[in-house]
Protein backbone atom coordinates (compact mmCIF):
# COMPACT_ATOMS: atom_id res chain seq x y z
CA UNK A 1 0.00 0.00 0.00
CA UNK A 2 1.35 2.89 -1.01
CA UNK A 3 2.16 5.82 1.58
CA UNK A 4 3.08 9.28 1.28
CA UNK A 5 5.35 10.82 4.03
CA UNK A 6 4.62 13.86 6.26
CA UNK A 7 7.78 14.75 8.23
CA UNK A 8 9.34 18.37 8.97
CA UNK A 9 9.80 20.74 11.02
CA UNK A 10 7.91 23.90 10.34
CA UNK A 11 7.00 26.67 12.17
CA UNK A 12 4.21 29.56 11.35
CA UNK A 13 1.82 32.11 13.15
CA UNK A 14 -1.26 30.72 14.51
CA UNK A 15 -3.62 33.67 15.66
CA UNK A 16 -5.94 32.81 18.88
CA UNK A 17 -9.15 33.33 18.13
CA UNK A 18 -12.30 32.47 20.29
CA UNK A 19 -15.85 31.36 19.94
CA UNK A 20 -17.64 28.48 18.96
CA UNK A 21 -18.40 26.58 16.03
CA UNK A 22 -22.35 27.24 14.88
CA UNK A 23 -24.21 23.86 15.13
CA UNK A 24 -24.90 24.29 11.44
CA UNK A 25 -21.13 23.91 10.18
CA UNK A 26 -20.33 21.32 13.46
CA UNK A 27 -22.53 18.88 12.08
CA UNK A 28 -21.38 18.98 8.96
CA UNK A 29 -17.60 19.10 9.76
CA UNK A 30 -18.14 15.82 11.51
CA UNK A 31 -19.64 14.32 8.64
CA UNK A 32 -16.98 15.35 5.84
CA UNK A 33 -14.36 14.36 8.35
CA UNK A 34 -15.88 11.27 8.53
CA UNK A 35 -15.99 10.57 5.03
CA UNK A 36 -12.43 11.78 4.54
CA UNK A 37 -10.88 9.98 7.28
CA UNK A 38 -12.69 6.61 5.94
CA UNK A 39 -11.39 7.45 2.41
CA UNK A 40 -7.85 7.91 3.42
CA UNK A 41 -8.08 4.29 5.34
CA UNK A 42 -9.93 2.59 2.20
CA UNK A 43 -6.87 3.55 -0.05
CA UNK A 44 -3.77 4.21 1.94
CA UNK A 45 -4.22 2.79 5.40
CA UNK A 46 -4.37 3.66 9.14
CA UNK A 47 -0.70 4.82 9.24
CA UNK A 48 -0.85 6.99 6.19
CA UNK A 49 -3.69 8.99 8.13
CA UNK A 50 -1.87 9.47 11.23
CA UNK A 51 1.21 10.75 8.82
CA UNK A 52 -1.22 13.08 7.61
CA UNK A 53 -2.37 14.42 10.82
CA UNK A 54 1.18 14.69 12.00
CA UNK A 55 1.92 17.10 8.96
CA UNK A 56 0.82 20.83 10.04
CA UNK A 57 0.35 22.02 6.99
CA UNK A 58 -2.21 19.32 5.85
CA UNK A 59 -4.36 19.74 9.13
CA UNK A 60 -4.74 23.25 8.25
CA UNK A 61 -5.15 22.98 4.86
CA UNK A 62 -8.23 20.03 6.19
CA UNK A 63 -9.64 22.21 8.87
CA UNK A 64 -9.76 25.28 6.30
CA UNK A 65 -11.67 22.82 3.59
CA UNK A 66 -14.25 22.19 6.30
CA UNK A 67 -14.99 25.64 6.62
CA UNK A 68 -12.84 27.19 9.45
CA UNK A 69 -10.91 30.53 9.20
CA UNK A 70 -7.78 29.37 7.71
CA UNK A 71 -5.35 30.35 9.56
CA UNK A 72 -6.30 30.59 12.99
CA UNK A 73 -5.60 28.17 16.17
CA UNK A 74 -9.32 27.69 16.72
CA UNK A 75 -9.34 24.96 13.64
CA UNK A 76 -7.29 22.62 16.07
CA UNK A 77 -10.02 22.74 18.75
CA UNK A 78 -12.57 21.80 16.46
CA UNK A 79 -10.92 19.77 13.67
CA UNK A 80 -10.34 17.13 16.47
CA UNK A 81 -13.64 17.65 18.20
CA UNK A 82 -14.99 16.55 14.27
CA UNK A 83 -12.96 13.72 14.15
CA UNK A 84 -13.68 12.56 17.71
CA UNK A 85 -17.25 12.59 17.08
CA UNK A 86 -16.98 11.37 13.53
CA UNK A 87 -14.87 8.58 13.69
CA UNK A 88 -15.00 7.30 17.59
CA UNK A 89 -18.29 5.27 17.01
CA UNK A 90 -17.06 3.53 14.16
CA UNK A 91 -13.60 2.26 15.69
CA UNK A 92 -14.64 -1.14 14.83
CA UNK A 93 -14.66 -0.27 11.34
CA UNK A 94 -12.11 2.06 10.66
CA UNK A 95 -9.58 1.11 13.78
CA UNK A 96 -8.84 4.88 14.91
CA UNK A 97 -9.81 6.21 17.98
CA UNK A 98 -9.49 9.79 19.15
CA UNK A 99 -9.00 10.39 23.15
CA UNK A 100 -8.91 14.16 24.55
CA UNK A 101 -9.12 17.34 23.59
CA UNK A 102 -9.19 20.60 25.29
CA UNK A 103 -9.04 22.17 28.84
CA UNK A 104 -10.53 19.48 31.09
CA UNK A 105 -11.30 16.86 28.36
CA UNK A 106 -7.63 16.78 27.80
CA UNK A 107 -7.10 15.54 31.47
CA UNK A 108 -9.53 12.53 30.91
CA UNK A 109 -7.25 11.23 28.27
CA UNK A 110 -5.61 8.33 30.31
CA UNK A 111 -8.94 7.04 31.56
CA UNK A 112 -9.95 6.77 27.71
CA UNK A 113 -7.24 4.98 26.58
CA UNK A 114 -7.30 2.63 29.56
CA UNK A 115 -11.01 2.22 29.11
CA UNK A 116 -10.00 1.16 25.02
CA UNK A 117 -7.10 -1.10 26.07
CA UNK A 118 -10.01 -2.81 27.96
CA UNK A 119 -11.64 -3.45 25.61
CA UNK A 120 -9.17 -4.26 22.26
CA UNK A 121 -6.19 -5.81 24.28
CA UNK A 122 -3.53 -2.83 23.99
CA UNK A 123 -0.85 -2.02 25.92
CA UNK A 124 -2.96 0.97 27.81
CA UNK A 125 -0.18 1.47 30.76
CA UNK A 126 2.35 2.13 27.98
CA UNK A 127 -0.21 4.50 25.93
CA UNK A 128 -1.05 6.42 28.36
CA UNK A 129 3.02 6.90 29.36
CA UNK A 130 3.48 8.09 25.75
CA UNK A 131 0.64 10.45 25.99
CA UNK A 132 1.97 12.08 29.59
CA UNK A 133 5.04 12.46 28.36
CA UNK A 134 4.73 14.15 25.32
CA UNK A 135 2.54 16.48 26.96
CA UNK A 136 5.15 16.95 29.19
CA UNK A 137 8.14 17.27 27.04
CA UNK A 138 5.88 20.43 25.49
CA UNK A 139 5.20 21.79 28.43
CA UNK A 140 8.67 21.60 30.08
CA UNK A 141 11.45 19.93 28.06
CA UNK A 142 10.26 22.69 25.52
CA UNK A 143 10.06 26.51 27.37
CA UNK A 144 8.77 28.03 24.23
CA UNK A 145 6.06 30.70 26.37
CA UNK A 146 3.37 28.31 25.31
CA UNK A 147 1.19 26.62 28.26
CA UNK A 148 -0.66 23.07 26.44
CA UNK A 149 -4.42 23.45 26.60
CA UNK A 150 -5.66 21.29 23.77
CA UNK A 151 -4.09 17.24 23.86
CA UNK A 152 -5.55 14.63 21.28
CA UNK A 153 -4.38 11.55 21.20
CA UNK A 154 -5.19 9.03 18.39
CA UNK A 155 -4.46 5.24 18.23
CA UNK A 156 -5.06 2.73 16.02
CA UNK A 157 -6.42 -1.33 16.48
CA UNK A 158 -2.58 -2.06 16.28
CA UNK A 159 -1.24 0.62 18.95
CA UNK A 160 0.53 3.13 16.06
CA UNK A 161 -0.39 6.61 17.55
CA UNK A 162 -0.25 10.16 17.35
CA UNK A 163 -0.67 13.11 19.21
CA UNK A 164 -1.99 16.88 17.77
CA UNK A 165 -1.71 19.43 21.06
CA UNK A 166 -1.35 22.88 20.97
CA UNK A 167 -0.18 25.35 23.65
CA UNK A 168 -1.19 29.10 24.52
CA UNK A 169 1.08 32.03 24.91
CA UNK A 170 -1.32 34.85 26.38
CA UNK A 171 1.29 37.39 26.24
CA UNK A 172 0.99 37.30 22.64
CA UNK A 173 -2.10 36.47 21.70
CA UNK A 174 -0.75 33.62 19.50
CA UNK A 175 -0.95 29.57 19.90
CA UNK A 176 1.55 26.93 18.78
CA UNK A 177 0.51 23.13 17.73
CA UNK A 178 2.88 19.97 18.01
CA UNK A 179 2.68 17.00 16.19
CA UNK A 180 3.53 13.96 17.28
CA UNK A 181 3.86 10.33 15.40
CA UNK A 182 4.91 7.55 16.90
CA UNK A 183 6.23 5.37 13.59
CA UNK A 184 8.70 8.46 13.36
CA UNK A 185 9.77 9.33 16.47
CA UNK A 186 12.71 7.62 17.50
CA UNK A 187 13.17 9.25 21.23
CA UNK A 188 11.03 11.02 23.88
CA UNK A 189 13.67 13.37 24.67
CA UNK A 190 16.00 13.58 21.48
CA UNK A 191 13.87 15.28 18.11
CA UNK A 192 10.77 13.53 18.94
CA UNK A 193 8.30 15.80 17.07
CA UNK A 194 7.14 15.76 13.38
CA UNK A 195 5.69 19.32 13.80
CA UNK A 196 5.76 22.54 15.93
CA UNK A 197 3.73 24.25 14.49
CA UNK A 198 3.65 28.21 15.70
CA UNK A 199 5.44 31.68 15.37
CA UNK A 200 9.18 31.84 15.86
CA UNK A 201 9.81 34.30 18.61
CA UNK A 202 13.51 34.18 18.83
CA UNK A 203 15.09 31.22 21.06
CA UNK A 204 13.79 28.45 22.90
CA UNK A 205 14.91 26.13 25.43
CA UNK A 206 14.57 22.58 23.48
CA UNK A 207 16.17 19.90 25.44
CA UNK A 208 14.32 17.65 23.32
CA UNK A 209 16.80 18.71 20.16
CA UNK A 210 19.65 16.26 19.23
CA UNK A 211 22.13 18.93 19.62
CA UNK A 212 21.37 19.65 23.54
CA UNK A 213 22.79 16.24 24.85
CA UNK A 214 25.64 18.05 27.00
CA UNK A 215 22.34 19.74 28.92
CA UNK A 216 20.43 16.79 29.08
CA UNK A 217 23.57 14.94 30.73
CA UNK A 218 23.52 17.71 33.32
CA UNK A 219 19.39 18.05 33.67
CA UNK A 220 19.17 16.50 37.49
CA UNK A 221 21.37 19.36 38.52
CA UNK A 222 20.07 21.92 36.01
CA UNK A 223 18.86 24.27 39.02
CA UNK A 224 22.57 25.31 39.72
CA UNK A 225 23.48 25.20 36.30
CA UNK A 226 22.74 27.51 32.90
CA UNK A 227 21.62 25.37 29.86
CA UNK A 228 24.25 25.09 27.81
CA UNK A 229 22.57 26.10 24.53
CA UNK A 230 19.61 28.20 23.65
CA UNK A 231 18.20 26.50 20.55
CA UNK A 232 16.57 28.81 17.77
CA UNK A 233 13.46 27.34 15.97
CA UNK A 234 14.11 25.38 12.85
CA UNK A 235 13.22 26.53 9.70
CA UNK A 236 10.21 29.33 10.11
CA UNK A 237 7.29 29.96 8.41
CA UNK A 238 5.03 32.20 9.21
CA UNK A 239 1.38 32.20 9.05
CA UNK A 240 -0.36 35.71 8.49
CA UNK A 241 -2.68 37.68 11.48
CA UNK A 242 -4.65 39.04 8.73
CA UNK A 243 -8.15 37.41 8.87
CA UNK A 244 -8.74 37.88 5.27
CA UNK A 245 -7.52 35.26 2.24
CA UNK A 246 -5.25 37.53 0.08
CA UNK A 247 -3.47 36.20 -3.32
CA UNK A 248 0.23 36.40 -1.59
CA UNK A 249 -1.10 33.58 1.10
CA UNK A 250 -2.39 30.87 -2.07
CA UNK A 251 -0.39 29.69 -4.92
CA UNK A 252 -2.63 30.82 -7.79
CA UNK A 253 -1.62 28.50 -10.12
CA UNK A 254 -2.50 25.73 -8.32
CA UNK A 255 -6.03 27.43 -7.39
CA UNK A 256 -6.68 28.48 -10.72
CA UNK A 257 -6.29 25.06 -12.31
CA UNK A 258 -9.31 23.87 -9.69
CA UNK A 259 -11.11 27.03 -11.03
CA UNK A 260 -10.32 25.94 -14.52
CA UNK A 261 -11.59 22.07 -14.48
CA UNK A 262 -14.99 23.18 -12.66
CA UNK A 263 -16.15 26.18 -14.58
CA UNK A 264 -14.35 26.19 -18.00
CA UNK A 265 -16.03 24.11 -20.54
CA UNK A 266 -12.85 23.23 -23.14
CA UNK A 267 -11.15 20.93 -20.33
CA UNK A 268 -11.81 17.87 -22.43
CA UNK A 269 -13.86 15.22 -21.52
CA UNK A 270 -14.28 15.22 -17.88
CA UNK A 271 -17.74 14.33 -17.51
CA UNK A 272 -16.65 10.42 -18.66
CA UNK A 273 -13.41 10.93 -16.78
CA UNK A 274 -15.60 12.05 -13.28
CA UNK A 275 -18.89 9.57 -14.15
CA UNK A 276 -20.21 11.90 -11.86
CA UNK A 277 -23.70 12.32 -13.37
CA UNK A 278 -25.30 16.02 -12.57
CA UNK A 279 -22.75 17.11 -10.78
CA UNK A 280 -22.38 21.11 -10.98
CA UNK A 281 -19.39 23.20 -11.74
CA UNK A 282 -19.28 24.83 -7.72
CA UNK A 283 -19.88 21.11 -6.32
CA UNK A 284 -17.23 20.28 -8.47
CA UNK A 285 -14.57 22.78 -7.38
CA UNK A 286 -15.43 21.58 -3.83
CA UNK A 287 -15.25 18.38 -4.35
CA UNK A 288 -11.70 18.63 -5.98
CA UNK A 289 -10.16 20.24 -3.53
CA UNK A 290 -11.01 17.58 -1.00
CA UNK A 291 -9.75 15.00 -3.04
CA UNK A 292 -6.65 16.87 -3.09
CA UNK A 293 -7.34 16.44 0.85
CA UNK A 294 -7.19 12.37 0.76
CA UNK A 295 -4.81 11.71 -2.21
CA UNK A 296 -2.58 15.11 -2.50
CA UNK A 297 1.09 14.71 -2.03
CA UNK A 298 2.69 17.00 0.94
CA UNK A 299 4.11 19.23 -1.20
CA UNK A 300 0.99 20.60 -2.43
CA UNK A 301 -0.13 21.49 1.50
CA UNK A 302 2.80 24.33 1.68
CA UNK A 303 -0.28 27.07 0.96
CA UNK A 304 -3.49 25.94 3.21
CA UNK A 305 -5.51 29.03 2.54
CA UNK A 306 -6.12 27.43 -0.91
CA UNK A 307 -8.37 25.09 0.77
CA UNK A 308 -10.79 27.71 2.35
CA UNK A 309 -12.08 27.86 -1.50
CA UNK A 310 -13.69 24.44 -1.36
CA UNK A 311 -16.49 25.22 0.70
CA UNK A 312 -16.18 29.05 2.11
CA UNK A 313 -15.26 30.16 5.73
CA UNK A 314 -17.48 30.69 8.92
CA UNK A 315 -16.51 34.25 9.28
CA UNK A 316 -16.94 34.75 5.45
CA UNK A 317 -13.58 34.51 4.28
CA UNK A 318 -12.89 34.28 1.68
CA UNK A 319 -16.65 33.61 1.50
CA UNK A 320 -19.22 32.42 3.35
CA UNK A 321 -19.77 28.97 3.66
CA UNK A 322 -21.98 27.18 1.10
CA UNK A 323 -24.15 24.59 3.15
CA UNK A 324 -25.68 23.20 -0.24
CA UNK A 325 -22.10 22.17 -2.24
CA UNK A 326 -21.08 21.56 1.53
CA UNK A 327 -23.98 18.91 1.53
CA UNK A 328 -23.71 17.52 -2.17
CA UNK A 329 -19.56 17.00 -1.23
CA UNK A 330 -20.58 15.00 1.98
CA UNK A 331 -22.93 13.14 0.12
CA UNK A 332 -20.92 11.93 -3.38
CA UNK A 333 -17.81 11.35 -1.07
CA UNK A 334 -19.74 9.22 1.38
CA UNK A 335 -21.76 7.02 -1.25
CA UNK A 336 -18.13 6.81 -2.92
CA UNK A 337 -16.65 5.31 -0.20
CA UNK A 338 -19.87 2.81 0.65
CA UNK A 339 -19.57 1.72 -2.86
CA UNK A 340 -15.92 1.24 -2.53
CA UNK A 341 -16.68 -0.93 0.53
CA UNK A 342 -18.69 -3.11 -1.81
CA UNK A 343 -16.09 -3.34 -4.62
CA UNK A 344 -17.64 -1.01 -7.06
CA UNK A 345 -14.64 1.85 -7.07
CA UNK A 346 -15.20 3.74 -10.29
CA UNK A 347 -16.74 6.88 -8.44
CA UNK A 348 -14.11 6.28 -5.84
CA UNK A 349 -11.69 6.76 -8.39
CA UNK A 350 -13.49 8.96 -10.36
CA UNK A 351 -12.93 11.25 -7.43
CA UNK A 352 -9.65 10.37 -7.07
CA UNK A 353 -8.94 11.68 -10.55
CA UNK A 354 -10.23 14.74 -9.90
CA UNK A 355 -6.54 15.59 -8.43
CA UNK A 356 -4.94 14.06 -11.27
CA UNK A 357 -6.74 16.30 -14.23
CA UNK A 358 -6.33 19.36 -11.99
CA UNK A 359 -2.62 18.92 -11.39
CA UNK A 360 -2.34 18.07 -15.41
CA UNK A 361 -4.15 21.47 -15.73
CA UNK A 362 -2.01 23.62 -13.61
CA UNK A 363 1.27 22.66 -15.91
CA UNK A 364 0.35 25.01 -18.70
CA UNK A 365 -1.97 27.46 -16.47
CA UNK A 366 -0.81 30.90 -15.76
CA UNK A 367 -3.17 33.09 -13.42
CA UNK A 368 -4.94 35.99 -15.01
CA UNK A 369 -4.02 39.57 -13.55
CA UNK A 370 -6.54 40.68 -10.98
CA UNK A 371 -8.76 37.41 -11.01
CA UNK A 372 -8.61 36.00 -7.15
CA UNK A 373 -10.36 39.22 -6.46
CA UNK A 374 -12.64 38.69 -8.97
CA UNK A 375 -13.37 35.23 -7.78
CA UNK A 376 -13.76 36.25 -4.41
CA UNK A 377 -16.31 38.81 -5.16
CA UNK A 378 -17.85 36.38 -7.11
CA UNK A 379 -18.06 33.56 -4.93
CA UNK A 380 -19.64 36.04 -2.43
CA UNK A 381 -22.33 37.40 -4.62
CA UNK A 382 -23.44 33.92 -5.78
CA UNK A 383 -23.25 32.61 -1.89
CA UNK A 384 -27.02 32.92 -1.23
CA UNK A 385 -27.64 30.74 -4.13
CA UNK A 386 -25.95 28.19 -2.36
CA UNK A 387 -26.89 28.18 1.08
CA UNK A 388 -24.67 30.70 2.05
CA UNK A 389 -23.95 31.57 6.08
CA UNK A 390 -21.45 32.42 8.29
CA UNK A 391 -21.49 33.12 11.99
CA UNK A 392 -23.34 36.05 11.50
CA UNK A 393 -25.67 34.82 9.70
CA UNK A 394 -27.49 33.92 6.24
CA UNK A 395 -26.12 35.27 2.66
CA UNK A 396 -28.58 37.71 1.05
CA UNK A 397 -28.69 38.36 -3.00
CA UNK A 398 -26.61 41.47 -3.50
CA UNK A 399 -27.56 44.84 -4.42
CA UNK A 400 -26.62 45.15 -8.59
CA UNK A 401 -25.56 42.88 -10.78
CA UNK A 402 -23.46 40.12 -10.69
CA UNK A 403 -20.34 38.87 -12.04
CA UNK A 404 -19.98 36.30 -14.65
CA UNK A 405 -16.30 35.19 -14.81
CA UNK A 406 -17.13 31.97 -16.33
Amino acid sequence: MPKLYFNSTRYADLPLHYGRVPPWLAQRMAKLGGAIVESIVIEYGRSSLLQRLSDPFWFQALGAAMGMDWHSSGITTSVMGALKRAVNPRFNDLGIYICGGKGKHSRNTPQELLSLADRTGLNGDELVRSSRLSAKVDNTAIQDGFQIYLHSFLVTNQGEWAVVQQGMNDGTGMARRYHWHSEQMKSYIEDPHTSIYGRNQGEILNLTAAGAQPTKAGILDIAKEDPARMLPEIRRIVMPTHHDVRAEDVDLKRLGSVLALAHEKEVGDFESLLLLEGLGPRTLQSLTLVSEIIHGTPSRFTDPARFSFAHGGKDGHPFPVLTTVYDETIHHLKTSVEKAKIGDREKFDALKNLTLVAQHLEKGFEPVPDAFDQVIEKERAEAHKYGGRTVFGKSKPPNGSQLNLF
